[in-house]
């Protein structure tokens, strides 16, 4: 997904600074949204990644920067942009002694939604959760992973056009974790602009159109997973096991376009390529077109943990 551009986003930020005493917790920070794009902030525990969305959703004011939310300014104050965003924090914000449908219908109504839209609102939502059938529940009966589910649901009930998840998914089981992700993808498809912190790697790579690599308070990098891998220069890797005219097979791919370089290992050739995904089926043919007889291919791709450690010196969790 291209960059959005200042008049179409949904979010801009830009130069984004906030300080506590002597520490600048949020030092520079800029970035833009556009409708139905999800962008990741990654980056380890005090990075600055919940700093910098408490300023975007007007909980804290910068000292420095602005956040504006489809041109409208956001701060503290500000009434209007904050009915456009939903706000899904790392604590939970439901009451235990209501039932899941039960805190849905109050936080609608104080959204201003009441009635009809309410109740398919409610409904939408519980189905878009997961939890339709443990609607008349008690939420504090619920697993952390249904509580979690159900937070986020709290943020969408009033169809905001920018959701802002902050670590959604920190201590979940799996299966919940992968009922979340799955509800994050099918909300960027509907249009929706999410702006999603974490600190799993995975989750930035399978989630986010465009990332933004963020430690001690700064923007480190940003864009694309691929535009990230190329700033380190690291190239995909394909694995030919085999028999036969291995030596053919190296000599012949070596002519391939996306192929930087070939190691010939004998029973193994060891291939540096641009995007194996796409090369790889060119790659076989050719193998198989010189002589090689293949046992097994494999393809490893280097990671967005390549791209932090080079950027800032250490492994994300540290």
């Amino acid at each position: 997904m291209a960059v959005a551009s200042t008049h179409q986003a949904v979010l801009a930020v830009s130069g984004l600074v906030r300080r506590f005493g002597d520490l600048t917790a949020v030092d520079g920070v800029s970035f833009q949204i556009a409708p139905g794009e999800t962008y990741g902030l990654l980056g380890p525990n005090g990075a600055g990644k919940t700093t910098t969305i408490s300023m975007v959703a007007g909980l804290l004011a910068a000292d420095a920067g602005q956040v504006s939310i489809h041109g409208q300014q956001m701060g503290p104050s500000k009434v209007d942009p904050k009915r456009r965003l939903g706000l899904v924090p790392q604590d939970l914000a439901i009451y235990p002694e209501l039932s899941a449908r039960e805190n849905l219908q109050f936080f609608g109504r104080l959204h201003g939604l009441g009635g009809a839209d309410l109740r398919r609102r409610t409904d939408e939502v519980l189905e878009l959760i997961g939890l339709a059938d443990r609607a008349k529940e008690q939420s504090k009966k619920f697993s952390g992973g249904m509580k979690r589910r159900l937070n986020i649901g709290i943020g969408l009930l009033h169809e905001p056009e920018l959701l802002i998840l902050d670590e959604p998914t920190v201590g979940v089981d799996p299966q919940s974790r992968n009922a979340i992700l799955e509800s994050v993808e099918a909300l960027a498809t509907e249009g929706m602009a999410v702006l999603y912190t974490t600190h799993y790697m995975e989750e930035a790579e399978r989630l986010c159109d465009r990332i933004g690599i963020i430690d001690t308070g700064t923007i480190q990098a940003e864009g694309t997973r691929s535009e990230l891998i190329r700033i380190i220069g690291e190239l995909d890797e394909i694995r030919l096991k085999g028999s036969g005219d291995t030596a053919a097979a190296a000599a012949e791919l070596r002519t391939l376009d996306a192929v930087d370089r070939v190691a010939d290992e004998g029973s193994e050739l060891i291939l540096h390529v641009r995007e194996a995904p796409t090369a790889v089926a060119a790659v076989v043919t050719a193998a198989g077109r010189s002589g090689m007889e293949l046992a097994d291919v494999e393809i490893t791709r280097p990671d967005l943990e390549s791209v932090f450690l080079h950027l800032t010196g250490k492994a994300l969790r540290d």
